[in-house]
């Protein structure tokens, strides 16, 4: 189902169009009745298609060479990879917090609790920021909100590592949370910009793969730097890889928002790309139509859509717990197994693998649960459809969970708790993919919007659980703790079932968003 679109579509004729040529959006009715995937099984010829000639391009490209769609597939891939690392900051930043508590709580002269609410108000900040980016990028454009917010990201990320005080500490943290969450909220904007529905499972699964790695990523190299070096430099080094970005946005993204039902499309490209950076283009044309009512809106009348509220509380539910072990993981293994800062290091390698193969596992499942639900349903994909893939990764999750809760309160051997930690990750990886995609193919004219739900739901989550993980895992112990997440995602398991079976009539019930932009 993969089929690089690249340069190679093929334009029908005048001729061919004049007889064919579709009067609909391929897309529009496909978010209503299926998405049409391959043309053999359509009864109109006339619309453009693959470089294999039959995968139908949804949604259906302009000719201008400077839509997005058209672009060549080295620059829409060069600016995936940017969005994707950006989008791998904010998680690292926060777990980098979480391991710096001690030496903080050392040189600040307060209990580890106190200093872990720098944390909380950071893990917040990334859910509520997304949702601001989206609204602003429907009124400034992509470009301009993605370089802003970058550079008040860079700022505050230098702020943390030179905070001198609990309170600036705290203040940076929670700024930083809001401004670097730009491209983690508002990713599926930019997959949706740039590619085609039958590219979106593998394109989504390469950003899902960036984010659900970054909160491994930070403990396990600030567990390293801060074994040999000053707290400070574990923020130094983010900071560092947060400028990184900043410069790769500078140099090689551009804005991607492009409005094929506009009068001109192509005015957005009459200016210089710095203009288009910092806004001055798009504000001077007028070329994005909406008023800032209208931006400020759309995240509003999104979450409205029940199949987006069921999707963004089930996320939460699920998710939740990444945060929650890596805020509780630490009190077991120390005394458990007598791991000190480099063994904890070594330890996140287990979540990190297991991201790797999910991300390796999800590159196909996907497309081919796709494939073969549009088999089964005459050659139409519904959106409920890439929920399947909930069937085969939650299992891992609630096997995982359970043996790492038995693991670490029955003293198995620390590989055995390795094992469940792994297997928890890798199916949140296949999940993370499944949800987006399913939001993003149920209304992908608020690509924006929907992510930024799903994101919130997702921060949400940690942030919740993080008030009350350590104080939880003390009480209770852990076979009790981890049994209840277990069943907390068995729960959200229903919720999947009841979106595949009532979810399309949800959508029709709701109706689409009906959005000036797209």
């Amino acid at each position: 189902m993969e089929l690089e679109h690249s340069n190679h579509i093929r334009l029908d004729s005048p001729s061919d169009c004049g007889k064919g040529n579709p009067t609909e959006d391929v897309e529009e009715v496909g978010e209503r009745e299926g998405y049409l995937l391959d043309q053999n099984a359509a009864r109109n010829q006339g619309w453009q298609t693959a470089s294999d000639g039959h995968t139908i391009l949804i949604p259906q490209p302009s000719s201008s060479p400077h839509d997005p769609l058209n672009w060549s597939t080295f620059k829409k891939h060069v600016i995936l990879i940017i969005v994707s690392c950006t989008a791998f900051l904010p998680d690292y930043g926060s777990a980098t917090g979480a391991i710096t508590l001690l030496p903080q709580s050392k040189e600040w002269h307060m209990s580890q609790n106190h200093v872990n609410h720098s944390q909380v108000g950071n893990v917040f900040m990334l859910g509520a920021g997304g949702v601001f980016v989206v609204a602003l990028s429907a009124y400034f454009g992509r470009y301009p909100v993605l370089f802003w917010f970058m550079v008040i990201a860079l700022a505050t990320a230098i702020w943390c590592a030179g905070a001198q005080s609990f309170e600036s500490f705290m203040a940076a943290r929670i700024l930083n949370g809001f401004f670097s969450t730009a491209t983690q909220g508002g990713g599926l904007m930019y997959v949706k910009d740039m590619f085609y529905l039958h590219e979106h499972a593998r394109k989504i699964n390469i950003w899902s793969a960036f984010i659900v790695l970054s909160p491994y990523m930070g403990p396990l190299l600030a567990a390293f730097i801060i074994n040999t070096q000053i707290w400070q430099w574990a923020f130094g080094v983010y900071s560092i890889e947060t400028g990184l970005c900043l410069i790769a946005i500078i140099l090689f993204v551009d804005e991607t928002f492009y409005d094929r039902r506009a009068p001109d499309p192509d005015i957005i490209r009459s200016g210089s790309r710095w203009r288009r950076m910092l806004g001055i283009h798009q504000m001077q044309t007028g070329y994005i139509r909406n008023s800032f009512m209208d931006a400020v809106m759309r995240p509003v009348v999104m979450i409205c859509k029940p199949p987006v509220f069921i999707s963004t509380l089930y996320y939460l539910l699920t998710f939740a717990w990444v945060i929650g072990i890596n805020t509780t993981l630490s009190i077991f293994l120390t005394p458990e197994y007598k791991f000190g800062p480099k063994q904890i290091g070594f330890f996140y390698f287990t979540p990190v693998v297991a991201a790797i193969l999910g991300e390796i596992t999800g590159h196909w499942l996907h497309d081919i649960i796709a494939v073969m639900a549009a088999r089964r349903n005459q050659g139409r994909l519904e959106p409920e459809a890439r929920l399947t893939a909930t069937w085969i990764s939650t299992p891992f999750m609630v096997a995982g969970l359970i043996l790492l809760g038995f693991a670490l309160e029955r003293h198995y051997h620390y590989m055995l708790a390795a094992l469940g930690w792994g297997c928890y990750v890798f199916g949140i990886m296949i999940t993370t993919v499944a949800i987006n995609a399913y939001v993003l193919d149920s209304y992908p004219e608020a690509s924006g919007e929907v992510a930024a739900w799903i994101n919130f739901g997702r921060s949400t989550g940690g942030f919740i659980v993080s008030y009350f993980m350590v104080e939880w895992a003390q009480k209770q112990g852990a076979i009790r703790q981890f049994g209840t997440m277990t069943g907390i995602i068995g729960f959200a398991f229903l919720m999947v079932l009841g979106l595949q079976y009532f979810g399309k009539r949800m959508r029709l019930w709701a109706g689409p968003a009906k959005f000036k932009t797209v």
